[in-house]
């Protein structure tokens, strides 16, 4: 028979086995005396606990002992766990446990031989059941086998047909002192989704138009006027010079021109830009929630503790 550690077996155990008792305080029911704690778990081939890894601390020197789960009591309310029926004595005696020893059936035999002594048989069948306790959680990939008798104190062990059904006491948990009842509830769940509903693209053409605009324009003009003076035919005097040959009068004609030019100017700016509007979604939904019910007969007396 093989044996693992619970994290090699299942490195995703905490998702189905749900609490994690590595790290509990153990403490010996009948004396309250704190042992140790619990450093790691062993289970089979099939998943089932088989045995916890206890290290005593300073109680025997740090030495490292497994304890069978059919010989514990877990409180997880108080994170402990009852070692029934253990003594020093037998701590003592265990065949010291670490992380490279290979346990195999002769160190087992070794282990079951201290537990199978008629004192700790005696101790466990006395011992009281401790109040509040629950299992390692019973679901399937963990649960111990189905409860079967005692195997005699005389009985004979044979490394190839041993089963652990032989030492039921050991490896059984008891389902009396041992039960979990596990209460769900529905709950609403919301997510939001980034969806896309569109696109918008903000981009620039060119309109041509034909423009008209009129500009006044001046331009001169030379007028020549002919008239007769009022001392026309009057003789003119000896001594006047009256002719005067290439004599001539000159005058600049000026006019004007449009001087039509085209100039881009900024007529306005565009700033482009998102803005979040927020909405609220309403939704309803039937949830299921599981309550406790609780039927005693007799004068049971039940202690209810949240």
């Amino acid at each position: 028979m093989v044996l693992y550690k619970l994290e090699d077996f299942d490195p995703n155990y905490r998702d189905t086995f749900g609490d994690e008792i590595k790290g509990y305080d153990v403490y010996a029911d009948r004396t309250d005396e704190k042992i140790g704690s619990v450093k790691n778990i062993l289970v089979d081939e099939s998943g089932h606990f088989r045995y916890l890894v206890v290290d005593t601390g300073f109680w025997i020197f740090g030495k490292q002992v497994l304890l069978p789960v059919g010989r514990s009591s877990i409180d997880h309310n108080a994170r402990h766990i009852y070692a029934l029926g253990f003594t020093k004595e037998q701590a003592e005696n265990l065949p010291e446990f670490n992380d490279s020893l290979k346990v195999d059936y002769d160190y087992e035999e070794r282990v079951r031989g201290v537990y199978r002594t008629p004192s700790t048989e005696t101790s466990v069948q006395t011992s009281a059941p401790i109040g509040a306790s629950a299992p390692l959680d019973p679901t399937p990939a963990y649960a111990a086998p189905g409860a079967t008798s005692n195997q005699p104190r005389n009985a004979s062990y044979n490394r190839d047909t041993y089963t652990y059904q032989q030492d039921s006491s050991l490896y059984e948990m008891n389902q009396q002192d041992h039960q979990t009842l596990k209460l769900y509830e529905e709950r609403l769940i919301t997510n939001k989704n980034r969806v896309k509903t569109g696109d918008v693209t903000v981009g620039k053409h060119v309109e041509t138009e034909t423009a008209r605009v009129s500009v006044p324009l001046e331009k001169e003009r030379v007028i020549v006027e002919r008239t007769t003076p009022e001392d026309a035919g009057t003789v003119v005097s000896p001594s006047a010079n009256a002719f005067h040959e290439g004599e001539v009068a000159r005058m600049e004609v000026y006019e004007e021109t449009a001087d039509i030019q085209k100039k881009a100017f900024v007529r306005e700016e565009v700033n482009v830009r998102k803005e979040v509007e927020r909405d609220t979604v309403n939704a309803s939904e039937q949830l299921r929630r599981e309550e406790l019910d609780v039927d005693t007969k007799g004068q049971s007396v039940v202690d209810k503790k949240v």
